[in-house]
């Protein structure tokens, strides 16, 4: 009785776990000027989407997604650059299930940061919203 009760105790940790690495947590931040945002995640963590629409006036510029890694700036990368990004051409970059199995590229450890940066081409006239969309990794 005892050991099948620590069973099912085991196993609803497992599941409560399981859920909590599916679970996408959104981060976001809005403006009128230049982007230049860090997320993370207190915990080991997965990159799973990038996405930010602009309104105003025309304009488009360079959108750099980069890590600013906790291990020093040797180890700082440049991830993914949207080349156009602004009015009429949002930016939905959406990390797929085959690149976040382990070991996979779109995983950081705790303390790594994920920087998102565009320059606004029209500032104060091109306003956007920035989401990010990070999982707990095992």
């Amino acid at each position: 009785m005892v050991n099948a009760k620590l069973d099912l105790q085991a196993f609803e940790q497992e599941e409560f776990r399981a859920r909590q690495l599916r679970a996408v947590v959104t981060k976001s931040a809005s403006g009128s000027t230049d982007i230049g945002h860090t997320f993370w995640l207190d915990n080991k963590f997965r990159l799973v989407f990038v996405r930010c629409h602009f309104v105003g006036t025309s304009g488009a510029a360079a959108l750099a997604i980069s890590l600013d890694s906790v291990t020093g700036s040797a180890f700082d990368a440049k991830l993914f650059t949207v080349s156009q990004a602004g009015i009429g051409a949002d930016v939905f970059l959406r990390i797929g299930a085959d690149d976040t199995r382990e070991p996979s590229a779109w995983t950081f450890q705790s303390g790594d940061r994920i920087r998102i940066d565009w320059t606004s081409p029209d500032l104060g006239n091109i306003n956007w919203g920035l989401e990010v969309g990070l999982v707990l990794a095992s």
